[in-house]
């Protein structure tokens, strides 16, 4: 099974098991990603993802092995409804996940850490464009999201020469957001998910969504996209957290 779930309370792993093909994703487990994150999304119990590839390799892209065959990754329109060639990166989920990259995340790995909300990268992760190397392009929102993330001149080093950035570079970039010891990716990235599964879901939740639709927005747009998903939090208990905190509870980052 090329891919497999993990719970542990509100918090699903989602585990690439490839380990012969260095975690490369071909068709049937570009469905079963995105199966896997579909479920997810609607289980209620369910508050956060982590994303995280076994045997020392995050994801090294597509698998180019399959192209031209019966398990090659499907290439479709957006506008068809259809999944990403890597599965899941054309979703927009209702809750955050997380990426633990041990080893490499290039190509189409790369573009799968990119999709994820935040990234815990092992202190020997390698992230890059490799694709580069053999003019196969990045069709998975690589050239949308890495600009969006560490700004278009770095995005387009990046993109050009598909040079190797280790962990602590792509931390100075603004490519992960943590690097942690060899090893402990995936432990450090579950701990990271118990702390936000801890919190306020709804508030979470809308911040998140106006924060992802803010891009390309008027600031005018913005701003009132932002006051309809604070509403909602509004609605769902804000007032009544705010007098909690004004009674001396959460202080210091204490719940």
């Amino acid at each position: 099974m090329s891919v497999h779930v993990e719970v542990d309370g509100p918090v699903t792993t989602v585990v690439l098991h490839r380990p012969d093909a260095r975690n490369a994703v071909d068709g049937p487990t570009a469905a079963a990603l995105a199966d896997a994150f579909r479920a997810f999304d609607a289980d209620e119990t369910q508050s956060v993802a982590v994303l995280y590839g076994e045997g020392g390799t995050f994801c090294a892209g597509a698998d180019l092995k399959a192209i031209g065959t019966e398990r090659g990754n499907q290439v479709t329109e957006p506008a068809e409804g259809a999944d990403g060639p890597m599965g899941p990166t054309r979703m927009r989920l209702s809750k955050p996940v997380i990426a633990a990259i041990e080893g490499y995340a290039v190509a189409g790995g790369l573009e799968l850490a990119l999709w994820c909300d935040l990234r815990v990268a092992a202190g020997d992760a390698v992230l890059g464009v490799f694709c580069r190397r053999w003019g196969v392009p990045l069709i998975d929102g690589g050239t949308v999201r890495l600009p969006r993330l560490i700004g278009a001149s770095r995005a387009m080093d990046l993109v050009l020469t598909g040079r190797p950035v280790d962990a602590y570079d792509a931390e100075r970039m603004g490519l992960v957001n943590r690097v942690v010891p060899v090893g402990m990716a995936r432990a450090e990235a579950e701990a990271l998910a118990h702390q936000l599964a801890a919190l306020p879901q709804t508030c979470l939740r809308q911040d998140r969504l106006s924060l992802l639709e803010q891009e390309g927005l008027g600031e005018d747009e913005a701003m009132a996209n932002e006051l309809r998903h604070g509403l909602v939090s509004l609605a769902d208990g804000a007032v009544e957290g705010a007098q909690r905190f004004a009674a001396g509870e959460g202080r210091h980052g204490r719940s």
